[in-house]
């Protein structure tokens, strides 16, 4: 696929070119306007727009920001990012009040070399989401417009590693309608991803966490054959136990996963590990009454939280030797004190390896972040949870096979 590097050989001072950015961070606000909480999304995004800035082009970004349900909600609204991008840019920002209407045309057409223009939610337009290809191509088509189009200069740039794994308008409409590359961060995480289903080198230890089983079921399907120890704790563990015959009190549990959890335990039960204890609370608060019990030993009527101090022993023991670690998903409810230990815990030992380590976006990523770890600690740390995921299942992600298109 073409590159940023093919783009700006072209040059592209006073050319329109339309990026579309992962922004999605989260927002708080405490009465005096919503702001961004944990910048590093935006952060990641600014060697690209830098780049492109800095050889004169006009930068327009398409981005979302949850999930609005196609129509305007200010809930969701971009402008807390435009605000934070400026500031991390060192430049202005100016900011569409629309995606593709009014605003946003008269922006895009005042566009000046080397200035940029961040549109409001794509998301809050029905056809970028849509499921209807209509729909969706004339989205596409206008934000297109917004560049001018091909015959006067326009291009595509896809940044959003985040976003690939989804089929919408200005993820994959849009590139088959403009000139269209690849952006540095995507390029990035792509050629991380290849190492972990290539020929890593080994030993190759992946640790999963989270709460369900059924979310992770096909990366597990994917990566037994191809690890040397898979490592789960987390809410998904439970359900393990539970396929080894152990009682699991009110932990979580997916009763319709534990003949899956009981094969993978038949059939690659050298490789799995699974935490020797963990720590059980009758209530998920930051004040809950804690034990750390046997995880064959739960006792009724409470819930496991959290992988225990042995288990964390365990774990990190196993990762010790790793060349390769890949890890997605928290231990526990990481969000908590009384729950947080067993995934700083494991964070510590992935960013310990002397090899690569790849934290796999997602919560995973929130934790580095919410734990005031490190993240330079880690070989890799993704942008993009759900599309990782997806990469390392063999799937085909829309906005990267669109990309390879000629």
């Amino acid at each position: 696929m073409k590159t940023l590097d093919d783009l700006l050989r072209t040059g592209v001072k006073g050319r329109r070119v339309l990026v579309r950015s992962d922004l999605n961070v989260p927002l708080a606000d405490d009465g005096s306007g919503a702001r961004v909480t944990d910048d590093n999304r935006i952060r990641a995004s600014l060697p690209v727009l830098t780049r492109l800035l800095e050889a004169g082009a006009r930068v327009i970004v398409a981005a979302h920001l949850g999930r609005p349900k196609g129509a305007p909600d200010p809930r969701y609204s971009l402008r807390p990012v435009a605000d934070r991008l400026a500031q991390l840019l060192g430049r202005p920002v100016d900011f569409a009040l629309d995606t593709v209407g009014e605003s946003a045309r008269l922006l895009a057409d005042g566009l000046a070399d080397g200035n940029l223009l961040l549109l409001e939610n794509v998301r809050f337009n029905p056809g970028e989401t849509s499921k209807d290809d209509a729909e969706r191509t004339e989205f596409a088509r206008r934000l297109e417009l917004l560049t001018g189009g091909e015959d006067e200069g326009g291009a595509f740039v896809n940044d959003a590693f985040g976003a690939v794994h989804r089929k919408h308008a200005s993820v994959y409409d849009v590139a088959r309608r403009l000139p269209h590359y690849c952006g540095d961060l995507v390029r990035d995480e792509l050629e991380v991803l290849r190492q972990l289903t290539g020929e890593p080198r080994r030993p190759y230890a992946v640790v999963l966490g989270g709460s369900k089983v059924s979310d992770k079921l096909a990366v597990i399907e994917s990566l037994l054959p191809k690890v040397d120890r898979l490592l789960v704790g987390g809410g998904m563990c439970f359900t393990f136990l539970a396929a080894q015959g152990h009682e699991v009190g009110d932990s979580l549990l997916e009763a319709d996963q534990v003949d899956n959890c009981r094969r993978f335990l038949a059939e690659s039960g050298d490789k799995i590990v699974l935490p020797a204890d963990v720590v059980v609370a009758s209530e998920i608060s930051d004040d809950a009454a804690t034990q750390v019990v046997a995880a064959d030993a739960i006792p009724a009527g409470q819930k496991g939280l959290d992988i225990g101090p042995e288990a964390v022993r365990e774990f990190t023991a196993a990762l010790a030797g790793a060349r390769t670690v890949f890890w997605n998903g928290p231990m526990g409810v990481f969000e908590m004190t009384p729950f947080a230990a067993g995934t700083r815990g494991v964070a510590e030992a992935v960013a310990a390896t002397e090899g690569l380590s790849v934290v796999g976006g997602g919560d995973s990523a929130a934790a580095v972040g919410a734990l005031g770890l490190d993240k330079n600690a880690f070989g890799h740390v993704s942008t993009g949870g759900g599309a990782s995921l997806e990469f390392l299942e063999g799937k085909e992600l829309p906005g990267v096979a669109v990309l390879e298109e000629v």
